[in-house]
């Protein structure tokens, strides 16, 4: 894999209720990553950038919503997410450390 590339298909985390809840709970970590972005590309930048082993990767192509303002109507562009399982006992942390300092 490009090594420019593996820069370019990660976005970030996707921190929600959701994704916090699936960390916990089932070893997952949500990403928003690039739309041509395949498994095995998100595998393999997860685990450089990260220093982790995935075991899994799944995809979710997310449509953009319709949003009004007034009378001018637009759409949200589709966007891509990442939900990549880690190996038992690995974790990826966001925060560098605690909160509250």
């Amino acid at each position: 894999m490009n090594q420019e590339r593996l820069y370019t298909v990660l976005y970030g985390p996707h921190i929600s209720e959701k994704s916090t809840v699936i960390a916990d709970e089932a070893g997952q970590v949500v990403f928003r990553v690039a739309p041509d972005a395949t498994k095995g590309e998100i595998k393999v930048a997860v685990e450089k950038l990260f220093n982790v082993d995935v075991q899994g990767v799944r995809t979710v192509c997310v449509k953009g919503k319709h949003k009004r303002f007034g009378r001018v109507s637009g759409r949200r562009r589709d966007w891509k997410k990442a939900y990549v399982t880690l190996a038992e006992g690995q974790d990826i942390d966001f925060l560098g450390g605690e909160l509250g300092g």
